[in-house]
């Protein structure tokens, strides 16, 4: 083999990881024994060499003495080979039970494994994980269970976490709300319009928290029904962006739009982007300071989608909490927010097929960039 040859070899050999460029990517290599280490490096499997040697020189044995007495009974010597034939035969017979049988015993010992931890899931315990042994079959099995009851475990976790969530955010405006009723009834409040407008004011977000739930958890599941429409997103985002003026003009922030010219009209659901900008408008009003700006861009993002930004110049998000700002009920401690804006604004996003990403530098602000596609 030439010195060029062998180098590529060698180069071919190292980009596989050390592994036969024909080997799984998923399997080690050299493959692990039940011992836990390479097979030819172990004495047991040098005895294993040994006894497959010795099996295989029996077989080669009897099969010689069964052609050659075969031969003899067939040149007319006494029957003395059909008595070694059924011997061999039995023999035979024999090495291939017991190999089958210990076979079948590496595969049902795994499979077994997977039985009883099983059993345990249905119990409820998704702690329980299963030992990767034996065939390539059944390690792929035992894979595979210990990915799912992990997943069942996180899935479990969120629940318990949402069902916590909810129950606290639902805790304060009920709080709220039973606190002025009760005042009214024993006479320390007037029935006047005040005190009724703060018990109005408690169930509308009552009601808005419990809408935001039905469409988060519609969104999160799939199921979100998209009405697609040819739309116009410079001329949306201005639309929302004017329904923010009075307040913005309350808390002393502007709020500006710009669109590029010739953008091509997005196949999007318009009622759910309008959703999402106006959660992120109104993020961004609530952190920008007196005499800040809130700046709302769509441009083009390549060929096939528009891009959104909204910017604020707030005091900024930590890099330890922007990595979570998306996810449900995650808030700061100063927000006064329920946490679901920016969760149902991926969401939304996501099942559109766009993306959504934010960027923040501590004491300079934030922007919040989505991206929504063309066509579909």
């Amino acid at each position: 083999m030439s010195r060029e040859r062998w180098r590529e070899r060698r180069a071919r050999w190292q980009a596989h990881g050390g592994r036969p460029p024909w080997w799984p990517e998923n399997e080690p290599f050299p493959p692990e024994g039940r011992w836990g280490g390479p097979p030819w490096g172990r004495r047991r499997f040098m005895g294993r060499i040994v006894a497959l040697f010795m099996v295989a020189l029996i077989l080669l044995v009897a099969g010689a003495t069964f052609l050659f007495l075969l031969f003899a009974s067939a040149l007319g010597a006494p029957d003395l080979g059909g008595t070694v034939a059924r011997a061999v035969a039995l023999l035979l017979i024999f090495v291939a039970i017991a190999t089958v049988g210990r076979s079948l015993r590496r595969l049902a010992a795994p499979v077994a494994d997977v039985i009883d931890a099983v059993g345990k899931v249905a119990d409820g315990d998704l702690a329980v994980r299963v030992e990767e042994r034996g065939p390539r079959e059944t390690r792929h099995l035992a894979r595979s269970f210990n990915t799912m009851t992990e997943r069942l475990r996180a899935s479990e976790e969120e629940r318990r976490r949402l069902l916590a969530d909810v129950s606290h955010e639902l805790r304060t405006p009920l709080s709220v709300v039973q606190g002025e009723l009760e005042a009214l009834l024993d006479g320390v409040h007037p029935a006047d319009e005040t005190h009724l407008r703060a018990i109005l004011d408690e169930t509308a977000v009552l009601a808005r928290l419990i809408e935001d739930l039905r469409t988060l958890s519609v969104a999160e599941a799939g199921a979100l029904a998209l009405h697609r429409e040819p739309t116009d997103l410079g001329a949306l985002a201005r639309d929302v962006a004017a329904s923010f003026e009075p307040q913005a003009q309350t808390v002393g922030v502007s709020v500006e739009t710009s669109a590029a010219p010739g953008l091509p009209e997005a196949d999007v659901d318009p009622v759910r982007v309008r959703e999402i900008l106006t959660n992120l408008i109104s993020n961004a009003l609530r952190y920008s300071p007196r005499g800040g700006r809130v700046g709302v861009d769509v441009a083009a993002d390549g060929a096939g989608a528009v891009a959104v930004a909204v910017s604020d110049v707030g005091p900024g998000i930590t890099p330890e909490m922007l990595g979570r700002i998306f996810d449900r009920f995650y808030k700061s401690p100063e927000s006064r927010g329920a946490g679901l804006g920016l969760a149902i604004a991926k969401n939304l996003t996501e099942a559109h097929g766009g993306t959504i990403a934010a960027t923040s530098e501590v004491g300079r602000g934030t922007t919040i960039r989505f991206t929504l596609p063309v066509e579909r």
